[in-house]
């Protein structure tokens, strides 16, 4: 009889072992779902934050290409008008002159 009830008792503890068991691993499992949530979503920040950094990154670039190009562009209209400036005199002389003659 004694035998029989140490059995039921050992029955019993083992019983409520794998139940603890099962909530622990049960814990375990929400804590690594949740540990992964908080991985992604710092990743997914972390990209925001390089996807913005990059953008104006590439905004001040732009901007500064286009001020580049504004100058050359000025440049080469200064050069031109330089150019042609001295032709244009000589040009408008022979114009009044075949007018005058």
């Amino acid at each position: 009889m004694e035998l029989i009830k140490k059995i039921k008792q050992a029955e019993t503890q083992a019983q409520e072992i794998i139940e603890q068991a099962r909530a622990q691993a049960v814990g375990q499992a929400e804590k690594g779902r949740q540990n992964r949530r908080q991985v992604l979503d710092e990743a997914e920040q972390e990209r925001k934050k390089a996807i913005e950094a990059a953008v104006a990154t590439a905004e001040s670039e732009g901007l500064a290409e286009v001020e580049n190009l504004e100058s050359q562009a000025e440049k080469k209209r200064r050069q031109l008008r330089e150019r042609t400036s001295g032709k244009m005199a000589g040009t408008a002389a022979k114009v009044m002159d075949y007018l005058k003659g």
